[in-house]
């Protein structure tokens, strides 16, 4: 298989940052845009997390579709007809939104969004099983840090921009921009990112070779032990990510400086961790850079807990956030080229989306654990519990020991 534009790694690591931003940009209003406006709207906190949550779910299961990304695959239907496919239906769902926002009821903006969510997850699914194809072992932590810069980049458009857009053009006008930038970012795709190269196999021969090649995979100790830290790592800094806009509300912040800080201060931090964490871990052993970053990240999400906890402004939990921030762009950067080294590349959208999947399911427990313990007991027991719980990440990249250029199942 030939690695798609390996003459010109500047031109890849550009057309994958582009990528992600299609990607984090819905990401970005339902992580962090929409709780914010629904909590400035006297939402309940309990209810926007479970919200967040629903709306995670189809990131959380597009494990199971994407098999068939793997085996679909011949020389007239690839990996960019896929993102195609589910790019136009992420633009096709919005519509409705951008055109009669006001108008539609409720529950038609839940079932819209939730055909979005579904769609957004087969492009992730797509996008990154191009990226493992297409990009060679000894460059994904500074390819990931790219794509990172690209997803931020949406995350904070539509996540922080959203909270503006729309207190002052309206929920309709968020909404015409998603569609814009998601299908924007087709025309890169089909100019920068060349289709990698296959064995031609008819469709039986193929999914025989499928099952062959996955059940390797599952024969493998890392495997697993990948799926449980997915599950469990990122647990104190996504709930962190889903009750930060809510906190500062209730702290009295204005809309115009959270959407700021989520806009700039959060993206600018995120993108500086990412390029750090990016080739620290191209450099160093992979799971040892993702096992420290885990470790200061858990820290850093209490000490933020321990300053709401002690009845800290606004000013302080900003700053301490913005450093949380930055912990979890070094963290992102390293452990998702972690899970690309854990990775069979003729798995690339079944292995690799488990893994992720695994990460968003993460994040929906975590947001619904951390709104029901605001709920009960407030912000900070709520991110110190959850902090808490991260930790239990590090025995089990202990017994994985991954190094650059393979695994050990």
């Amino acid at each position: 298989m030939s690695t798609a534009k390996e003459d010109r790694p500047r031109v890849r690591a550009w057309a994958f940052a582009w990528l992600y931003f299609s990607e984090g940009a819905p990401i970005g209003f339902i992580w962090w845009g929409l709780p914010t406006l629904l909590r400035g709207q006297d939402v309940s906190v309990e209810r926007i997390t479970a919200l967040t949550a629903a709306l995670v779910l189809p990131w959380t299961l597009k494990f199971v579709v994407a098999p068939i990304v793997d085996v679909c695959r011949g020389p007239r239907w690839g990996l960019r007809h896929w993102v195609t496919g589910a790019q136009a239906g992420m633009g096709v769902f919005l519509l409705p939104l951008a055109l009669w926002a006001e108008q539609v009821a409720p529950v038609v903006w839940m079932v819209l969004l939730l055909a979005h969510a579904c769609c957004a997850a087969l492009q992730d699914v797509a996008i990154d099983a191009l990226a493992i194809a297409s990009v060679p072992s000894s460059a994904r932590g500074r390819v990931n840090a790219w794509m990172q810069f690209g997803m931020l980049g949406g995350r904070g458009l539509f996540g922080g921009g959203a909270i503006l857009i729309a207190s002052r053009y309206g929920w309709g006008a968020v909404m015409a921009g998603l569609v814009v930038a998601v299908w924007c970012s087709l025309a890169i795709l089909w100019a920068f990112v060349p289709e990698p190269e296959i064995d031609s196999q008819g469709s039986r021969s193929a999914l025989k070779g499928f099952a062959h090649t996955l059940g390797m995979a599952l024969r493998k100790r890392s495997t697993w032990l990948g799926l449980c830290f997915g599950l469990v790592g990122g647990a104190g800094f996504e709930a962190c990510g889903a009750i930060a806009g809510p906190m500062l509300v209730d702290l009295g912040t204005g809309e115009e400086t959270i959407a700021g800080f989520f806009g700039i201060v959060v993206v600018a931090a995120m993108i500086a961790g990412a390029a750090m964490g990016g080739r620290w871990s191209d450099r160093h052993d992979r799971s040892q850079a993702v096992g420290i970053a885990l470790v200061a990240l858990s820290v850093l999400v209490g000490m933020v807990g321990g300053a709401s906890w002690m009845g800290g402004g606004p000013v302080v939990v900003m700053v301490a956030l913005a450093i949380v921030y930055l912990a979890i762009g070094v963290f992102t950067a390293s452990c998702y080229a972690w899970f690309m080294d854990l990775t069979d590349a003729r798995l690339g959208a079944t292995q690799f989306s488990a893994f992720m999947a695994a990460t968003n399911g993460c994040e929906a427990w975590a947001a619904w654990t951390g709104g029901r313990l605001v709920a009960t007991a407030g912000y900070g027991t709520a991110l110190i519990v959850l902090a808490a719980l991260s930790l239990a990440g590090i025995p089990l990249l202990r017994a994985s020991r991954v190094r650059l250029g393979g695994t050990r199942g």
